[in-house]
Protein backbone atom coordinates (compact mmCIF):
# COMPACT_ATOMS: atom_id res chain seq x y z
CA UNK A 1 0.00 0.00 0.00
CA UNK A 2 1.23 3.48 -0.79
CA UNK A 3 1.81 5.87 2.08
CA UNK A 4 -0.27 8.74 0.68
CA UNK A 5 -3.38 6.53 0.78
CA UNK A 6 -3.20 6.62 4.59
CA UNK A 7 -1.39 9.91 5.18
CA UNK A 8 -3.91 12.31 3.63
CA UNK A 9 -6.96 10.90 5.51
CA UNK A 10 -4.87 10.70 8.71
CA UNK A 11 -3.97 14.37 8.33
CA UNK A 12 -7.59 15.33 7.70
CA UNK A 13 -8.67 13.47 10.85
CA UNK A 14 -6.06 15.36 12.88
CA UNK A 15 -7.15 18.73 11.48
CA UNK A 16 -10.78 17.91 12.28
CA UNK A 17 -9.86 16.77 15.79
CA UNK A 18 -7.88 19.92 16.44
CA UNK A 19 -10.75 22.14 15.31
CA UNK A 20 -13.25 20.11 17.36
CA UNK A 21 -11.02 20.34 20.45
CA UNK A 22 -10.85 24.09 20.06
CA UNK A 23 -14.59 24.43 19.43
CA UNK A 24 -15.63 22.31 22.41
CA UNK A 25 -13.04 23.26 25.05
CA UNK A 26 -11.42 26.41 23.66
CA UNK A 27 -8.06 24.61 23.68
CA UNK A 28 -5.57 26.48 21.55
CA UNK A 29 -3.07 23.64 22.13
CA UNK A 30 -5.50 21.22 20.44
CA UNK A 31 -6.02 23.64 17.60
CA UNK A 32 -2.32 24.28 17.05
CA UNK A 33 -1.28 20.65 17.47
CA UNK A 34 -4.08 19.12 15.44
CA UNK A 35 -4.12 21.64 12.62
CA UNK A 36 -0.34 22.01 12.48
CA UNK A 37 0.42 18.30 12.48
CA UNK A 38 -2.54 17.56 10.21
CA UNK A 39 -1.47 20.08 7.58
CA UNK A 40 2.13 18.83 7.75
CA UNK A 41 0.87 15.30 7.09
CA UNK A 42 -1.41 16.45 4.28
CA UNK A 43 1.55 18.26 2.69
CA UNK A 44 3.72 15.14 3.05
CA UNK A 45 0.96 13.01 1.53
CA UNK A 46 0.64 15.43 -1.37
CA UNK A 47 4.41 15.37 -1.98
CA UNK A 48 4.34 11.58 -1.89
CA UNK A 49 1.43 11.50 -4.33
CA UNK A 50 3.25 13.82 -6.75
CA UNK A 51 6.36 11.64 -6.57
CA UNK A 52 4.20 8.55 -7.16
CA UNK A 53 2.85 10.09 -10.37
CA UNK A 54 6.46 10.39 -11.54
CA UNK A 55 7.10 6.77 -10.48
CA UNK A 56 9.57 7.90 -7.81
CA UNK A 57 9.76 7.94 -4.04
CA UNK A 58 9.73 11.05 -1.89
CA UNK A 59 12.00 10.24 1.01
CA UNK A 60 11.51 13.76 2.38
CA UNK A 61 7.77 13.02 2.64
CA UNK A 62 8.43 9.65 4.32
CA UNK A 63 10.73 11.24 6.89
CA UNK A 64 8.25 14.08 7.55
CA UNK A 65 5.39 11.59 7.95
CA UNK A 66 7.42 9.43 10.32
CA UNK A 67 8.55 12.39 12.42
CA UNK A 68 5.01 13.78 12.73
CA UNK A 69 3.50 10.41 13.64
CA UNK A 70 6.26 9.58 16.16
CA UNK A 71 5.98 13.00 17.80
CA UNK A 72 2.20 12.69 18.00
CA UNK A 73 2.52 9.18 19.47
CA UNK A 74 4.81 10.46 22.20
CA UNK A 75 2.77 13.60 23.01
CA UNK A 76 -0.60 11.86 23.06
CA UNK A 77 0.87 8.88 24.93
CA UNK A 78 2.10 11.28 27.62
CA UNK A 79 -1.32 12.93 27.68
CA UNK A 80 -3.00 9.54 28.07
CA UNK A 81 -0.66 8.62 30.93
CA UNK A 82 -1.54 11.88 32.72
CA UNK A 83 -5.30 11.77 32.25
CA UNK A 84 -6.05 8.05 31.72
CA UNK A 85 -8.73 9.15 29.24
CA UNK A 86 -9.08 6.81 26.31
CA UNK A 87 -10.78 9.47 24.18
CA UNK A 88 -9.13 11.24 22.44
CA UNK A 89 -5.59 10.85 23.79
CA UNK A 90 -5.46 7.05 23.92
CA UNK A 91 -7.06 6.57 20.50
CA UNK A 92 -4.85 9.16 18.80
CA UNK A 93 -1.74 7.69 20.47
CA UNK A 94 -2.69 4.21 19.25
CA UNK A 95 -3.41 5.30 15.69
CA UNK A 96 -0.22 7.35 15.61
CA UNK A 97 1.83 4.40 16.86
CA UNK A 98 0.36 2.25 14.07
CA UNK A 99 1.15 4.92 11.50
CA UNK A 100 4.70 5.32 12.84
CA UNK A 101 5.21 1.58 12.40
CA UNK A 102 3.83 1.76 8.86
CA UNK A 103 6.12 4.67 7.93
CA UNK A 104 9.16 2.92 9.43
CA UNK A 105 8.28 -0.15 7.36
CA UNK A 106 8.08 2.02 4.22
CA UNK A 107 11.49 3.52 4.98
CA UNK A 108 13.01 0.08 5.69
CA UNK A 109 11.66 -1.33 2.42
CA UNK A 110 12.79 1.77 0.48
CA UNK A 111 9.42 3.37 -0.19
CA UNK A 112 6.88 2.49 -2.83
CA UNK A 113 7.67 -0.33 -5.19
CA UNK A 114 6.73 0.12 -8.83
CA UNK A 115 6.09 -2.81 -11.15
CA UNK A 116 8.30 -3.08 -14.20
CA UNK A 117 6.83 -1.64 -17.37
CA UNK A 118 5.64 -4.28 -19.78
CA UNK A 119 5.87 -3.50 -23.43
Amino acid sequence: MHDFCFTIPYGLILVTGGVMGYASKGSTASLAGGVGTGFALILAGYLSLQAFHKRKNSYFALILETACAAMLTWVMGQRYMQTSKLMPAGVVAGISALMTGFYLYKIATRGNHFPLKTE
